[in-house]
């Protein structure tokens, strides 16, 4: 086969990988399930659903409900970061962070400490403590704050693995702490769960 062959052979081949890529715009929904047959790992459609089914069970947990109706204006509220306690390094919990600010802002029902005042004192408190917010914590974050409630929270994931299969259980936490009181006004949490199977030649 002379050089030439070679060459065009080669450019064929190129011209032809390079042509088989195709990308096109999908739905939320629909990329959530294209994400399914690719990975296992969370993703935004997840974030979404759970933040979702967590400001739902707020809305409806009578205990939290009277304590609001209880109050003459809206509570200060500071969400402390959620705290990735999965075994995953790259959770997206940034996102989870984000989505529940997102929507405790939504509802109307609160008033957010201000982003810029909220970033710092949880980096001061974060570097005294290693990196974690703790419950200890309360009464100094709200005295410098002037907050009335602080959620703290958490994701676990449970994992089990047999023959290529593999169920991951993941649990979102969440619990608000008056904190004049330091009596905890409400706690919550939603699950989901992934499911994947891999083939011995791949997914």
């Amino acid at each position: 086969m002379t050089k030439l062959m070679m060459m065009l052979l080669c450019l064929s081949f190129l011209a032809t990988s390079c042509g088989s890529f195709k990308a096109k715009r999908v739905s939320s929904d629909e990329g959530d399930e294209l994400a399914m047959s690719i990975t296992d790992k969370w993703v935004d459609k997840d974030t979404e659903n759970a933040v979702a089914d967590l400001i739902k069970k707020i809305e409806a947990h009578k205990g939290f409900q009277k304590y609001l109706a209880k109050r003459s204006k809206k509570p200060k509220l500071f969400i402390a970061d959620v705290q990735n306690e999965t075994s995953e390094a790259y959770f997206p919990i940034s996102n989870i962070n984000d989505e529940l600010l997102n929507q405790f802002s939504a509802t109307g029902e609160f008033t957010l400490i201000d982003a810029q005042q909220r970033e710092r004192l949880l980096k001061e408190i974060q570097y005294q403590n290693d990196g974690m917010v703790k419950p200890e914590d309360i009464k100094q974050i709200g005295k410098q704050s002037g907050a009335d409630i602080l959620i703290f929270g958490s994701v676990r994931m449970q994992p089990a693995a047999r023959g290529g299969k593999t169920l991951k259980q993941y649990s979102i936490n969440l619990r608000m702490t008056e904190i004049e009181s330091s009596e905890e006004v409400l706690r919550v949490n939603t699950k989901a769960q992934k499911f994947s199977e891999q083939s011995a030649t791949g997914w």
